[in-house]
């Protein structure tokens, strides 16, 4: 008789965006007549750039023609687009960041699930709290996150390092030490970020205890601030204790496109172990490559037209943010993030629940967010909007919250 990985059925419930569909389908259901506006899940609105689009086509005439069809990618992605991501994303800002090193794959939520298979089953990971949730539902998957308590929603095997509004949503250095430090920068879903001199210290502080840090960069394109690092590879040593998850969907729209990459330098080691040498070995094995097509359309993002008109699009996003949070605050909501995030995280109504405040929000404003809860036990009494929407919806968003 076969037997199943028991750590499925110590996950509680289902998956946070999930609960939310299901709950906006059964509204939507029975009242067809209303119309709901979506800024919960992180999906961008606007279509892909022009140079982009102009890539695609280009791609797909050439898999038209046998003498320049193209079969399965090579293991780490096409050169091209590494070649591209190496020389922009890394070079540029000063990080000795190689093509070799780049693991082009079909977007940053796979691997920041898949990236905790190089490690052992006893290691102890710490997240951030609130934290995207992938992070710690993978690690249950593979059982390495103990026992769920669900009276304060916490694992026994895992490091939680708040993020309130006493410490500004910044984590701190943890009590216990840990062996995995997942961080991510802009953050989700607080929206906020730390300076560069702060995320230097994290990287001392990972070579110092021996710990490896998964740098969730998703966001990192909606940075204003100068003293924010881009890349967690600008600090001192961070080559030799960081793997940095990286996003086309945000920056260039690619949520239904998929395309992303994972960046593990050669020097990142264990015990004498190359992680890199482990990652190409699990990427070879189980992932067949990112479709010719969609890594030209990656390839695009770096051109000179494709940089202006995505400065363009995150422009048009981060305006929707400064109109969410001005608009809040001036109604008396308490608001964070919306500075160098597409994120608005607000404290909720006087003692409103975050699930309460979602069940207000969805019946009475048919608006759709999510409850912060959702994201971890420091997250209760806060709620996530996002400026992904288009500029109409979130200015009549707005102005239905502000009318509750």
């Amino acid at each position: 008789m076969y037997q199943i990985n028991d750590n499925y059925q110590k996950l509680p419930g289902s998956y946070l965006f999930s609960t939310i569909a299901k709950k906006v389908a059964a509204f939507t259901e029975a009242n067809p007549d209303k119309s709901v506006i979506r800024l919960g899940i992180g999906d961008v609105t606007q279509p892909i750039a022009p140079a982009i689009i102009q890539a695609l086509h280009k791609a797909v005439d050439e898999m038209a023609d046998a003498a320049s069809f193209h079969g399965y990618a090579p293991d780490l992605g096409h050169e091209f687009l590494r070649h591209a991501i190496a020389e922009n994303d890394y070079k540029k800002r000063g990080c000795s960041i190689s093509e070799d090193e780049i693991f082009v794959s079909d977007g940053a939520k796979s691997d920041s699930g898949n990236i905790q298979e190089l490690f052992d089953v006893n290691c102890k990971i710490a997240v951030t709290d609130p934290v995207y949730p992938v992070y710690v539902d993978s690690n249950v998957m593979a059982g390495r996150c103990g026992v769920y308590d669900s009276d304060s929603q916490t694992w026994s095997n895992v490091i939680y390092m708040p993020c309130t509004r006493e410490n500004h949503f910044i984590p701190e250095f943890p009590k216990e030490t840990p062996d995995i430090i997942y961080l991510c920068i802009p953050n989700n879903p607080t929206g906020t970020t730390i300076p560069k001199t702060k995320l230097q210290e994290w990287v001392d502080y990972a070579n110092e205890k021996g710990a490896v840090i998964i740098y969730d960069a998703a966001y990192e394109a909606y940075i204003t601030q100068e003293d924010v690092a881009h890349s967690i590879y600008e600090c001192m040593g961070a080559d030799r204790c960081a793997i940095e998850i990286r996003s086309f969907s945000k920056n260039a729209g690619f949520t239904g496109v998929r395309l992303g990459f994972t960046v593990v330098p050669k020097v990142l080691t264990c015990n004498g172990v190359s992680l890199h040498a482990m990652w190409a070995r699990r990427h070879g094995t189980k992932y067949n490559g990112a479709p010719y097509i969609i890594q030209r359309a990656g390839e695009a993002v770096y051109s000179e037209a494709g940089q202006a008109q995505l400065k363009e699009q995150v422009a048009y996003y981060m305006k929707n943010a400064s109109v969410i949070k001005e608009g809040l605050s001036a109604a008396g909501y308490e608001v964070y993030g919306g500075v160098n995030a597409p994120y608005i995280w607000l404290k909720t109504p006087g003692q409103m629940s975050s699930w309460e405040f979602f069940d207000e929000l969805l019946e009475e404003a048919n608006v759709v967010g999510t409850p912060g809860s959702g994201f971890g036990p420091s997250g209760e009494g806060y709620f996530r909007l996002t400026a992904f929407g288009s500029y109409e919806n979130t200015v009549a968003a707005l102005e239905r919250i502000r009318n509750l």
